[in-house]
């Protein structure tokens, strides 16, 4: 057997992945795994990289590295070969993506194979068995992809040829069930490990529409506006401006770290509750007074006090302070996003 071969394990931090990469390391194989993210999965992740790399080391035993990839996403998005699955979710693009970006980190991770937690079958869109190899294919990983859990089900694959992996030691796991992977992480006393839930907000009907509906209307942005866009209450004024309205403190604390250069962050006067807001896309006066309405419509209601609201508006240095009453809803329906 090869010394001290290094496999490079696209991590989803999922019960899978962290098996795949224990299976692996069982076999002397240093594992290298990687986090791959975008504002629709993992993107907190880059504010706290180097805690997570210790938390994932310490829990599991893994090393870890995390990677942005946002940019080649976001452009994914906007015309998936394959289509989209029930939501705006591409899955079978986005493994093809995630595996290519992974392949391109080969060399410069030491690594000379990649390796998934996938489960033949697991997964009816990107799991079934011809969807597989289809993903192996467009992704330039053919004969490089190992899936450890399932690997005895597969054609085999180089470094199980070259003798760099056991395949008599790797696993046959089908279907949807979860039993043998729960068998499996208490063989390698692995007992804290993370629900199965899907973490990409793309599968979420109601987010799903919302950034559907943004690609529709916005022809150019960036990742920082898709961050925003998943904050908070949502409008498309009528000027062209995008707003974002906090619902509790943590979105209004959210929305303030959020703002780029050429927003306006629009708060209620200091003597009154209520959320705050990100405008961007726009500088026209009627969006400034609707959002400053939209603002005042939902400060905390005070019967003793007046409807109308001051709202204070800050660009950079720039500061105005704008009289709004509260908006009726009758008149902001058509805005919700």
């Amino acid at each position: 057997m090869t010394p001290n071969p290094t496999a490079l394990v696209l991590f989803s931090g999922g019960l899978d992945s962290i098996l795949a990469c224990r299976v692996l390391m069982e076999q002397g194989i240093r594992v290298r795994a990687v986090k791959l993210v975008t504002p629709f999965f993992g993107d907190g992740l880059l504010a706290r990289t180097e805690n997570y790399r210790r938390e994932i080391g310490d829990r599991y035993g893994i090393e870890v590295v995390v990677r942005d990839v946002s940019e080649r996403f976001l452009e994914l998005l906007r015309d998936p070969p394959h289509g989209f699955g029930k939501n705006f979710n591409p899955c079978v693009d986005c493994k093809i993506l995630l595996l290519s970006e992974a392949r391109r980190l080969l060399t410069g991770l030491g690594a000379s194979f990649l390796a998934t937690g996938e489960v033949l079958g697991q997964r009816p869109m990107s799991q079934r068995h011809d969807t597989l190899r289809l993903i192996e294919r467009e992704s330039g990983c053919e004969g490089l992809l190992l899936r450890p859990l399932c690997a005895r089900l597969l054609k085999p694959t180089t470094p199980e040829l070259a003798g760099v992996v056991d395949r008599e030691r790797l696993l046959a796991f089908s279907g949807r069930g979860r039993a043998p992977q729960i068998e499996l992480a208490a063989r390698f006393g692995i007992l804290d490990y993370p629900s199965p839930a899907g973490g990409c907000i793309l599968t979420d009907p109601i987010l799903a529409a919302r950034i559907e509906r943004f690609y529709e209307e916005q022809p150019r942005f960036t990742p920082t506006d898709i961050r925003l866009l998943l904050v908070g209450r949502q409008f498309r004024l009528p000027g062209g401006g995008m707003l974002a309205l906090g619902r509790k403190e943590q979105e209004n604390d959210r929305l303030a770290a959020l703002t780029i250069p050429g927003d306006w962050l629009l708060m209620p006067a200091h003597d009154r509750p209520g959320p705050s807001a990100v405008l961007r896309f726009s500088d026209h006066p009627d969006d400034m007074q609707a959002a400053a309405g939209l603002v005042a419509r939902y400060c905390k209601k005070d019967p003793a006090r007046p409807a109308e609201v001051l709202v204070v508006a800050t660009k950079g240095d720039e500061r105005k302070e704008l009289a709004a009453a509260p908006l009726p809803e009758e008149a902001y329906i058509p805005w919700r996003r």
